[in-house]
């Protein structure tokens, strides 16, 4: 069993934890939290954009570009669900 005792070093690092918490909190609420997440919005936005592109362009009315639209706003799960209608069948 650990010792509970403090010695006046750990209550500077807790201090100093209590504080990055607070930081990292901050980040978080305003968005500076976690920089791989925006990397892949922007992956997920370029492909979004490309498929209404695909989409909207292959339309041969106005609702088949708004169907396009909605599709290409949901193409990952389409994808997902092609992929495994052909691998299982």
């Amino acid at each position: 069993m650990k010792n509970c005792e403090m010695k006046d070093s750990d209550i500077k690092d807790l201090e100093e934890l209590k504080k990055f918490g607070k930081a990292c909190g901050h980040m978080r609420k305003h968005g500076h939290g976690h920089g791989h997440a925006s990397a892949n919005s922007g992956v997920y936005c370029m492909g979004m954009i490309g498929a209404a592109i695909y989409f909207i362009g292959n339309a041969s009315d106005f609702w088949m570009g708004v169907l396009g639209f909605l599709k290409a706003m949901v193409w990952p799960a389409i994808m997902v669900y092609e992929a495994f209608r052909v691998l299982i069948g």
